[in-house]
């Protein structure tokens, strides 16, 4: 294998960014004629997929006997540095590379669908101002992520983490004289920052553990003596994984990805589908030895996917933003995937990131589609019968919907049915919170679909829209970030496609054409993860192929769980009746029903459930109110500590140092020194004057003093003698 191939994948997005930043700055009106911003963008992209493929290509054609790794040089020689147990070991760390099975398929999911939102979005973005901006803030996410996902070592990846932070609060903010956006990417960046907090400090704990962050010399070190490490895994692993709740959007630090559709729709298509908000799904797969040497962080990571999973699907069937929809939907998907990863299904957790990389991105981009269409409108309530004016992107759509409804035999089917089955297996309660959650994904999704796109099209104005009144106008800065206006974070609407009178059309081809690519990757996506009885065999290929990421514990090899085909076909049925089951309720409420009536009957009966949902079980004011008005709180009482304790303080030593040491030793110096000294000189003086009076210089005068001298003595004498 080629290292400079390897190296020129990240590095060509990276040179994309650059060439095309230099032109945004030079001109940050871009000029009509955009065409060398699309060659290099779409160039440097394309270019970088190709590579990755033939890496790929490469790697397989060569065995997978093992992972190939290569250092170009060592990035932090820090020298020594202490180690647990006494142990002292040379920290240093090396710009290194690693190419496994699991890097081959992020790099596969990375570099291609970001090369298709690429071709998408110059199509969707075409009549946009900053287009330039718009493409180098792409091309420099592509090559955060390619880091991310090619780094050999935690601190690489950690390089390529907080880099798609940074590209995520550029690309979010992107309508940067919007506040809605501003605020929106602000609140993405501090909610990364927190759950980067404990990422780092787990990376510190690893090498204060194994002496390095070297991915195979930890996992070797951890997987050849599991017993010395068990006590130290679960710290390391909680804390790595605040960091996945941050970068993932899990419970407690998810609430940055919905507002985060502020941004241009293939900003959510590409961060919020396909790349960034998988990369902490990657990091726990990443670090599967670690974290099966801790059942106890093992349980945290299911428990808390399962609670995303449930918690941000019920969200999802009351919202009526096509793109909000979707944005919970995300979250609940990646709860599935930690939900996976919890109970030991790391395969199927990279199979569901893989499937819904696909129907996801498909999902969002053709949301983008639709909003193109409308005028810019993404209010559900205010389209409908857009089957006759956009057929394409109805297709894909409904293909998207299948898929991620999880009926067979689309993509999303094969890995979602894979997770339940192995959480059946391990915990019966968080089995059940994923079969709600499935319920909740088909009928909110199929809501979406109907709504959208059968019935007639309802595009007059929806009286009583609760977004078009900003909810908390004159607000600071401070508490908007963390609950936006719905109405200002329309940013589609807002920027570039303002909404037109005329019917809605069909959008170009460059975006209908992605539609389709997705649209047929999700339909024969889930192929390489067929079970046993549709004669995919045991284990699956797909689990055969990520296999060897799977390392040994203590000499015993991982094993995949096997279920009688009763227990498999049960299971399955299972699958496929709550999708259908979600199916149904949506086709009862917003299909057969074009006018909506009994939905609206039922949201009225169940008003405070609605409204519970509708606000999104009011986390954000609960946020708002607790951390971000306790902060504002707790700086206002420390600004008073300071003004009148702290200062008060300061002032009292101020006042006693002039008045004790100042005006006292003024005092002091004035009538005590200067007293003492001008008193010498006062008695010198007078004791000078009264003598000089006795120096008269006649003799008579002498003499008269002489005798008066020898009287006095004399009557002395006599008076004294006994």
């Amino acid at each position: 294998m080629n290292p400079t191939i390897l190296l020129l994948i990240p590095l060509l997005p990276a040179l994309g960014a650059l060439i095309n930043g230099l032109r945004a700055a030079a001109n940050p009106h871009t000029p009509k004629n955009r065409t060398v911003t699309n060659i290099v963008a779409l160039g440097s992209t394309g270019l970088s997929a190709l590579l990755a493929t033939w890496t790929v290509i490469g790697y397989v054609s060569g065995g997978m006997s093992s992972a190939f790794q290569h250092a170009w040089y060592t990035w932090i020689p820090a020298g020594l540095g202490h180690v647990g147990a006494g142990n002292i070991a040379s920290f240093a760390v090396d710009f290194a590379f690693r190419i496994d099975t699991l890097s081959c398929t992020m790099l596969l999911i990375v570099t291609w669908i970001g090369f298709l939102i690429h071709v998408y979005a110059t199509g969707y973005m075409a009549h946009e101002e900053g287009y330039t901006r718009f493409f180098t803030y792409l091309n420099l996410f592509m090559f955060m992520m390619l880091l991310l996902v090619l780094g050999a070592n935690y601190m690489v990846m950690f390089v390529g983490w907080e880099g798609v932070g940074l590209c995520s609060y550029l690309l979010i903010g992107f309508y940067y004289d919007k506040n809605s956006a501003a605020d929106a990417g602000k609140k993405a960046f501090v909610a990364n920052r927190i759950g980067d907090f404990g990422f780092i400090l787990g990376i510190f704990y690893i090498f204060n553990t194994f002496g390095t962050a070297d991915y195979g010399k930890v996992f070797a070190l951890a997987s050849a003596n599991p017993a010395a490490y068990t006590g130290v895994a679960t710290v390391i692993c909680i804390l790595l994984f605040v960091g996945a709740c941050g970068k993932s959007a899990q419970i407690p630090l998810y609430v940055w990805l919905p507002d985060a559709m502020a941004g241009p729709t293939p900003v959510s298509a590409l961060i919020h589908a396909a790349t960034m908000v998988t990369a902490g799904v990657y990091m726990v797969v990443r670090s599967n030895v670690l974290f099966r040497l801790s059942p106890t962080a093992m349980l945290v990571v299911a428990t808390v996917g399962a609670v995303t999973a449930i918690f941000a699907a019920t969200i999802g069937i009351a919202q009526n933003d096509i793109k909000k929809v979707l944005a919970y939907s995300t979250v609940s998907q990646l709860g599935f995937m930690f939900l996976a990863a919890g109970v030991g299904a790391y395969t199927a957790a990279i199979f569901h990131v893989m499937t819904h990389a696909f129907f996801k991105a498909c999902l969002f981009l053709g949301a983008g589609s639709v909003i193109h269409g409308c005028g810019g409108e993404q209010d559900m309530r205010k389209m409908g019968g857009l089957r006759k004016y956009m057929p394409k992107t109805r297709m894909t759509m409904l293909i998207a919907c299948i898929a991620i409804a999880g009926f067979p035999p689309l993509a999303g089917f094969f890995s979602k049915d894979e997770i339940l089955a192995t959480t059946f297996e391990h915990h019966g309660f968080l089995y059940f919170l994923g079969m709600v959650a499935a319920t909740c994904t088909a009928f909110y999704m199929f809501r979406l679909y109907f709504m959208t796109f059968s019935g007639d099209y309802r595009a007059a104005h929806v009286e009583g829209h609760p977004e078009s009144e900003p909810e908390h106008a004159g607000h600071d800065i401070i508490p908007s970030m963390l609950h936006l206006d719905d109405g200002d974070a329309h940013s589609d609407k807002a920027h570039g496609h303002h909404a037109e009178s005329h019917a809605p059309h069909e959008s170009p081809w460059s975006m209908t054409g992605v539609l389709w690519v997705l649209a047929i990757l999700a339909v024969v996506g889930g192929l390489v993860g067929l079970p046993e009885m549709f004669g995919g065999g045991h284990p699956t290929w797909f689990q055969r192929w990520l296999l060897p990421v799977l390392l040994p514990l203590g000499g015993e090899r991982f094993e995949f769980a096997e279920a009688g085909h009763m227990q498999d076909a049960l299971l399955i049925l299972s699958s496929i009746g709550v999708a259908t089951l979600g199916w149904f309720i949506a086709y009862i409420l917003y299909k057969k029903d074009p006018s909506f009536a009994l939905a609206t009957r039922l949201r009225l009966k169940f008003a405070f459930l609605h409204r519970l949902l509708e606000n999104k079980y009011y986390v954000d004011e609960f946020y708002n109110t607790v951390f971000v008005g306790g902060t504002l709180a707790f700086s206002r009482a420390l600004s008073w500590f300071d003004a009148h304790i702290i200062d008060g303080i300061v002032n009292g030593v101020r006042n006693v140092t002039v008045i004790l040491l100042g005006h006292g030793s003024w005092l002091f110096d004035r009538f005590v020194v200067d007293g003492a000294v001008n008193g010498v000189g006062s008695t010198a003086r007078g004791s000078s004057r009264l003598f000089r009076k006795l120096q008269s210089g006649f003799v008579q005068n002498y003499a008269l003093v002489m005798g008066g001298g020898i009287v006095l003595i004399a009557a002395v004498y006599l008076f004294t003698k006994p």
